[in-house]
């Protein structure tokens, strides 16, 4: 079977003018991550905050609680050891941190950053509560924090407000930012 290079340059009638399908694919490939991490970090802090069991020094579901029953178990006891110091204080930082994870994630607001702070997050979490977990692959913090590395890397070129604060500042306007 021979292969060959593409070399018909035309563009599709349905991607305004800037190459084919598979140009427009790769270009948006990483929006459909940063939906998915967007919206289950924002679900993951409304749901810390608004469970009243979890953010407890003690009782069933609380933070205290599940640190305690992870501190054994985890790769740094000391990290665990610091969040016990104040278990409902560390439960609201995380909730809070997710939050504001997601949203920047979602919209695309200082996009590097917010990915770097969930990847940071995920891999506290897969430090301490989900270090256990065997096999490694039945705990979910890894794979969250390797998701989070392409948003690090590449940010949120497209559909964010990084892109509208980019355009405004080449003197664009928002028009070029959205595409």
């Amino acid at each position: 079977m021979t292969h060959s290079i593409r070399t018909d340059t035309r563009s599709a009638p349905y991607d305004g003018g800037r190459g084919d399908w598979r140009d427009t694919a790769t270009r948006y490939a990483l929006l459909p991550l940063r939906v998915f991490l967007g919206i289950t970090f924002i679900y993951a802090g409304l749901d810390k905050l608004t469970d009243s069991a979890f953010l407890q020094a003690a009782g069933s579901g609380s933070i205290g609680d599940t640190m305690r029953t992870v501190r054994d178990s985890s790769a740094i006891p000391a990290l665990v050891d610091l969040a016990l110091e104040n278990p409902v204080a560390f439960g609201y930082a995380i909730a809070a941190g997710e939050l504001a994870v997601g949203i920047g994630t979602l919209l695309g607001l200082l996009s590097r950053l917010a990915a770097l702070g969930g990847a940071l997050i995920s891999l506290s979490l897969w430090l301490t509560v989900s270090w256990a977990s065997d096999p490694y692959y039945y705990g979910n913090d890894l794979p969250y924090m390797f998701c989070w590395v392409p948003l690090v890397l590449a940010g949120a070129p497209y559909w964010s407000l990084d892109a509208v604060i980019r355009g405004r500042r080449r003197g664009r306007g928002q028009a070029g930012a959205w595409r």
